[in-house]
């Protein structure tokens, strides 16, 4: 990309950077296909409910026994059959060993906001390592408590956005359907040790964490199924309280609006324009904004389900009143109803980035401009600064300090 001064003005007439958001020379890829690197042992996360059964019948156990084995991992989150007493001890091992391999290790963990915020880094199968978010919220005069984990569906990320701690690191592998449960198993039974004050356990799941979810499509859906499958084949979760997000892979936006799934769609847009969108989101120059724009009404067309549409702010890049406008305006000539909500995130910087956070004055102004044009906005409640708060911030120390692949 050049990195000659441009107009400052886009044919749109939206302010642009004067120079090129990626420096010349330092641009990455779009990755959609993860590569082909070492992935862990087929789990019993992974087998479907009559594959659990032949499991156990191939082990020499009759059927029953896959749905006590279930009730231990779904259930009262339990992943060592060492410890299962209700099994006949002869089975534990070859059961432990055939259908339950390590899927996650702690590396490290991380708190704060009085001990509600918990971040963990997690080493898979291989090495690589990839991070979970735990957020518990109190029940205030507007809404009740709710207890959020924000989840990884890639080691790393293939989608190469210049402002992104994950994207800029690439994509090492996909992660397994059995890897992205077992995150929120683990963070279940944190929460069962009375580890995070108030909270008891999960109820809302954001695939807002490493990854591209759309690019993983496959293990993120089998996932979600899992979630909201009824015990003991499943964790029983409302798919109401699950967010798939996407960069804007518009193939598998439209997939998942023919899933039926009443998740919650969001969309990581940060710019209505094809012009900077182009920078800030690489994948905008296949699926432009007006193709996405148009899925993720689609999808809420179809599911009833209002989209989120997550917009970080970032200083004298994407935070000009104009801006929001033309945001407010792409929405609006999609329908007057509400089937989008806008969600502004106040940038996370990373440590050397030239991105920083909305001035206050400009970020009221642009909520300000959303509201007179009866958009739905909120202002994210930014938490986890003071611990790599920023997805792939803690990952990518871990790998500086030879934590990890």
């Amino acid at each position: 990309m050049s990195t000659e001064p441009r107009p400052a003005v886009s044919p749109s007439g939206l302010v642009l950077p004067i120079t090129p958001l990626a420096e010349s020379g330092t641009e990455m890829p779009v990755v959609l296909r993860s590569p082909s690197r070492t992935k862990p042992p087929r789990h019993w996360i992974d087998l479907s409910v009559d594959e659990r059964v032949e499991a156990v019948k191939e082990m020499g156990l009759p059927g029953f026994r896959a749905r006590q084995i279930s009730d231990h991992v779904f259930v009262r989150h339990e992943l060592d059959p060492q410890q299962w007493t209700d099994l006949p001890k002869a089975a534990r091992t070859p059961i432990a060993e055939t259908w339950f391999p390590e899927l996650l290790t702690e590396v490290s963990r991380q708190s704060c906001d009085n001990g509600t915020t918990v971040k963990t880094l997690w080493r898979l199968h291989g090495g690589s390592l990839v991070e979970s978010v735990l957020m518990h919220y109190r029940a205030t005069r507007h809404s009740s408590a709710r207890t959020t984990l924000c989840i990884s569906s890639q080691a790393g990320c293939g989608m190469a956005c210049p402002f992104c701690a994950t994207g800029q690191g690439g994509i090492q592998r996909n992660m397994s359907t059995a890897e992205i449960v077992a995150q929120v198993l683990a963070a279940d039974q944190l929460l069962a040790s009375g580890q995070v004050p108030g909270a008891e356990r999960v109820s809302n799941i954001v695939f807002m964490g490493m990854g591209e979810p759309m690019a993983n499509y496959r293990s993120v859906m089998a996932a979600v199924r899992t979630f909201i499958a009824p015990a003991p084949n499943g964790i029983g979760m409302s798919a109401r309280g699950i967010t798939v997000s996407t960069v804007g892979l518009v193939p598998r936006i439209k997939a998942f609006t023919e899933e039926g799934i009443p998740a919650t769609l969001a969309v990581s847009l940060h710019a209505p324009d094809d012009e900077l969108r182009d920078e800030l989101i690489p994948a905008n120059r296949r699926w432009k904004v007006d193709e996405l724009l148009d899925a993720a009404w689609e999808y809420a067309h179809r599911t009833g389900r209002r989209v989120s549409i997550e917009y970080a702010l970032m200083r004298d890049i994407n935070d000009q009143a104009d801006r929001a406008a033309a945001l407010a305006r792409q929405i609006r000539r999609r329908g007057d109803w509400t089937w989008a909500h806008v969600n502004l995130i106040p940038l996370n910087p990373t440590p050397g980035s030239r991105w920083t956070a909305s001035r206050p004055e400009d970020q009221d102004a642009f909520v300000t401009t959303l509201e007179r044009w009866m958009i739905p906005v909120t202002v994210r409640d930014t938490r986890g600064s003071e611990i790599d708060g920023a997805c792939g911030q803690l990952a990518a120390r871990g790998r500086a300090e030879g934590m990890g692949a």
